[in-house]
This record gives C-alpha cells, sequence and structure tokens, in this order.
C-alpha cells in the first residue's frame, strides 16, 4: 500500500480526507479555546490556497533536471507546484505558518522518487558531481526543520530525494526477532504487513500515520510504548545507508566489543551523512493482552515521583505517561467540550475536588504482553502508584487515549485557521533534576508569552522515562500576531522558542530527546556536545560527504 500523495495536505497534516471532529459543537469548541488563550475574538486565518502561490524559479539547469531523470527516469523526477510545495518543509508551527502564509521560498527545485539502494547510489553520485544539495525526505514530519529545503552558498540547486518508493518490507526472521525493510515504509505499512506474521515493531510515535522507518532513525525518534520496546536507536540492529562515497554498512549483531558501534552514528543522521535505504530492526510477538490503567495525583512532582518508582521497581509497563494539572484541565475541558459529561462525571470530578485532587495530574500506566504478565504488571503498578499518593480512577481513560492517540496533530490545523499558535518542544533530564527543569522551562514559556503580548496555556508531560530520568514534553497554545504579517508572527515564535530552548540548555537538559536538532536546535548544540564532541561529528561529514551535499544546515557542517 501507498499513500497518494495527491490525497496528502501540502500545508498540514495528513489526509485531506480526515478532519479533527468536534460533532457539530464548532461555536462551543472556539469558544473554550479563545478564553484559554485570552482572546477576544479568534480571527479567521485561512490558509493561501497553491494556486495563488508564487513558487520560486527551479534553479536547476535543464541539463542537470534531464540527468536526474537519466539516473531514474523521468516520471519519477517531480517539479510541479504540489510537489514541490509539499517537500518545502516539515510540519513543525514554523513550517506550517510559513506554509500557510504562501512563503515556499525554500521549496526544492526537483523532487526524485528513487526505489532501491543502487539507484539513491547513482543519485547522490550525480548530485555530487553536480553540486546539488540534496535533502533526504520520507514522510515529512519533521518539527525542527529537518526536512527544509535548503541549499548552501554556491550550490546549484536543492532536490528532495522522497524515500517512499522504496517500502518493501524485505525480511522477516522469526527465529532471531528481526526485520528487514526498505527505509521508505510508512509506520501502518510496516506494522501490517508484521502483523500478519505474528510480528509488530512497537514503535508509535504521534506520527506513526504519517512518518517512515527511516525518519525514524534518522531523528532517533521515540514511539509512545518506549518503555517496552524501546526509542529507534534501541529497535535498530544494522543498516545500510547510502553516502557520496558509496554504501555504508553496518552488520547485524545482537552485541559486539568491536570498537564503537556505529549503529549510534547511523541513529540521529538527520540525513547529514547520508540516505539510509535499508533498516533491519528488532520485532516483537504481537501482545496476546493489554491493560491500561489511570491514576490521578494531587500535583505533577508526586506523580513524577510515582513515574520514577514504578521505572526502578521495574514493573515492565509499556507506557508510562504523566499529565500535568494544566495538560490534564485542558484536555479534559476541551473534551467535555465535544462531548459534554453526564450527571456521574460530574459528581466524580466534585467528590476527587473534596478528596484533595482539584488540580488532578493524571497518570496511565500501559501494559501488554501475555495475560499473566499483564496482570501481574497491573497488580505491582497498583500497589506502587497508590503508595506514592496516587488514586486509581479506572481503565476508561486509559482506553479513550488510545483510541484517539493519533487524532491531536489533526486539531493543529484548524486552530491555525483561527488565529490559533500551537507548538511543542520536548527534553530530557535526570531524575533529581526533573522538578528543576520542569519550573525553568515553564516560567520561560509563559513569560515569553507574556512578552510578545500573548495571552496562553503551556501544558506538560512526561512521556518517556527510564531508570536514571525522563522526558518532559511541553505543549503551548497561544493567540497569533495576525495583524502585522508573516515577519511579525515568526518573531513571536522564535521569541517563545528561544526563551524554552535557553532555559533548557541552562538547566540541564538535552535540546530534544526525540525530535532531532534539523535548523531549529542547530544553535544548541555545541553547548551540549562540547567542541571536539562537533568536531567529530563534522570529521564523519567530512569523510562521507565532503562536498557538503546532504541536507545542508541541518546537525553539523562538512569541515566543521
Amino acid at each position: 500500500m501507498r499513500y497518494a500523495r495527491e490525497r496528502l495536505r501540502w500545508n498540514g497534516w495528513g489526509s485531506r480526507e480526515v478532519t479533527f471532529e468536534t460533532k457539530g459543537r464548532d461555536r462551543e469548541v472556539w469558544d473554550f479555546v479563545r478564553q484559554a488563550v485570552g482572546a477576544d475574538a479568534l480571527p479567521s486565518t485561512p490558509p493561501t490556497p497553491l494556486d495563488q502561490i508564487d513558487l520560486p524559479a527551479i534553479r536547476l539547469s535543464p541539463a542537470i533536471v534531464e540527468g536526474l531523470g537519466g539516473v531514474l527516469s523521468p516520471d519519477r523526477v517531480r517539479t510541479d507546484a504540489y510537489e514541490r510545495a509539499f517537500h518545502a518543509l516539515g510540519r513543525s508551527y514554523h513550517d506550517l505558518l510559513r506554509l500557510r502564509r504562501g512563503d515556499l521560498r525554500h521549496a526544492p527545485d526537483a523532487v526524485v522518487y528513487p526505489e532501491s539502494a543502487a539507484e539513491v547510489l547513482m543519485l547522490l553520485s550525480f548530485c555530487e558531481k553536480h553540486d546539488v544539495a540534496v535533502v533526504p525526505f520520507g514522510g515529512g514530519s519533521s518539527v525542527v526543520g529537518g526536512v527544509e529545503a535548503r541549499g548552501a552558498d554556491g550550490q546549484a540547486g536543492v532536490v528532495t530525494l522522497d524515500t517512499t518508493r522504496m517500502d518493501q518490507v524485505l525480511e522477516v526472521d522469526p527465529v532471531s526477532h528481526t526485520a528487514t525493510a526498505q527505509s521508505g515504509i510508512y509506520g501502518p505499512v510496516l506494522e501490517e504487513e508484521l502483523a500478519a506474521r505474528g510480528f509488530t515493531v512497537g514503535h508509535f510515535p504521534q506520527s506513526f500515520e504519517y512518518s517512515t522507518l527511516g525518519g525514524w532513525i534518522a531523528a532517533r525518534g521515540a514511539g509512545q510504548l518506549s518503555n517496552r520496546y524501546g526509542t529507534a536507536d534501541k529497535l535498530l540492529v544494522a543498516a545500510k545507508v547510502a553516502t557520496p562515497r558509496g554504501e555504508w554498512r553496518t552488520l547485524a549483531f545482537p552485541a559486539s566489543a568491536a570498537g564503537p558501534n556505529l549503529n549510534h552514528l547511523v541513529a540521529g543522521s538527520e540525513g547529514t551523512l547520508g540516505v539510509i535505504t535499508e533498516a533491519t530492526v528488532k520485532i516483537h510477538p504481537v501482545a496476546e493482552s493489554r491493560r491500561i490503567a489511570a491514576f490521578v495525583f494531587r500535583d505533577f512532582e508526586t506523580g513524577a515521583a510515582a513515574v520514577r518508582a514504578l521505572v526502578q521497581g521495574e514493573v515492565g509497563a509499556a507506557m508510562i505517561r504523566l499529565s500535568d494539572a494544566d495538560e490534564t484541565r485542558f484536555f479534559g475541558e476541551f473534551r467535555n467540550v465535544i462531548e459534554p459529561h453526564g450527571g456521574a462525571s460530574k459528581i466524580a470530578e466534585k467528590a476527587l475536588s473534596y478528596a484533595g485532587f482539584a488540580d488532578k495530574c493524571v497518570m496511565m500506566v500501559a501494559f501488554e504482553g501475555g495475560q499473566r504478565q499483564v496482570r501481574e504488571g497491573f497488580r505491582r503498578a497498583f500497589g506502587i502508584a497508590t503508595r506514592a499518593g496516587g488514586l486509581f480512577v479506572g481503565e476508561s481513560p486509559g482506553k479513550a487515549w488510545w483510541k484517539r492517540r493519533f487524532e491531536m496533530p489533526y486539531l493543529r490545523d484548524p486552530m491555525m485557521d483561527h488565529g490559533v499558535g500551537v507548538d511543542t518542544l520536548e527534553t530530557s533530564t535526570e531524575w533529581a533534576n526533573v522538578p528543576r527543569l520542569y519550573r525553568a522551562v515553564r516560567e520561560a514559556l509563559a513569560g515569553a508569552m507574556k512578552s510578545v503580548g500573548s495571552g496562553g496555556v503551556v501544558m506538560t508531560h512526561v512521556s518517556h522515562s527510564y531508570l536514571d530520568g525522563a522526558s518532559l514534553y511541553f505543549t503551548f497554545v497561544f493567540a497569533r500576531d495576525v495583524s502585522r504579517g508573516l515577519e511579525s508572527e515568526l518573531a513571536q515564535w522564535k521569541t517563545i522558542k528561544e526563551a524554552a530552548s535557553r532555559a533548557i540548555s541552562e538547566h540541564g537538559g538535552t535540546i530534544s530527546h526525540h525530535h532531532g536538532v534539523g535548523i531549529d536546535h542547530a544553535h544548541w548544540l555545541p553547548a551540549e556536545k562540547g567542541t571536539l564532541g562537533i568536531d567529530v561529528l563534522s570529521a564523519a561529514k567530512a569523510k562521507l560527504d565532503p562536498k557538503g551535499v546532504m541536507n545542508p544546515g541541518k546537525l553539523v557542517r562538512a569541515g566543521g
């Protein structure tokens, strides 16, 4: 199965046939959002239609375009407006703001669709010879500028290399529990093919429906069930990477002491070293059973301590997700606007308030596997969570979240239609530093929004947790400054983003836990990696990509 590209939004999320469902309560929904961001009114801010946008002239010479067609075939070299617009940027708020305003100055000059590792190698050789930048592109779901079609000064143009026609499962090894697939396979297609053989990768990021295997690895991503299945770098067993200097392979070993593990250089490389063409990943039998327990805590720090106790107690959870009071309140009230609660729910809420849970934080703990394994994990989690101050509130909240877990990206487009900005950022830190970092980033976001004259909401959840620490995922919703044009809106976003990034960098957090670096975070990388660390990455790039044609401007530069 392949997604028909013409059915996907070039300036938004996912399929044109899918919208966020408000169940006929549009007026109530947008009145709630208006109050949440402190706006007097929400303006209508629809996107600019593609046929009203002037794309930049194609910089590639006709001879180069013809040469690309010679490497592939002319029908797999696209220069039409839709393909160039679709591949211009990723899907961050920063990206969508520009796409919706018709700013396509970074549209690629051409989009190429290889179908094999051999074709990718030939394309990279051709582009290096003609000094053409190459931007690898899978699902295009990057939210850090990782697929922005930028070239370096002096280059002949930019080609986006779309991997999604490399979408085959090549081998499933039921004995070793590994699978090998081409990098451009979408998440749902990979899972469907593995499920038919009784297996799963278990990697379900929020972008799952529109992201690819290669993208997961290149961005060092994390799925919602990472406590059980691991992050993308932990899933990776072996890879093939096409580079301008030839094919680079890592081999499939369960463990090796033969020097540093070069899979760790592949994972997180963000297309700057080459194009991941194939990957071998760990797979697991499809779970026999699943349960999701929900608990509430009186405050975030108590809840975070419970998450730590669960992880360090090794209960074997597939997911532990803790929302702070603001996130719990916002999404609880938002869902109630769409589907008003009955009397029983209102009584339950009052009872929770009387019991000291007025500012409750919800924690969901998921288990999956064999029935006995799930039952035992559930029992142990119940004991640990309640001893840590949690109140068990049943399994229905978790079931509802599971059912809607891939819907939320669709909400951002209608938010932007109503003059509301929504963006996210994430980090991770050691457990001892979680409370400090949580407060610092929240305060930075709230202060920055206030400084640019915007009301809004800052929400946080713990989305991934480890023996030694956890990630913190922040969502901020704010009233856009739509009165003075695109540059003013970009400045508003940059002020907020920079304040949060500085708070992360200065308070012991990594600049990214699973979104990656791209363009947006590149400024903060030297402070985290150090001068010698950046030199090591730059040396690897200089060896594999000496002319700097691979994804210029992201992560590191050729030659340092």
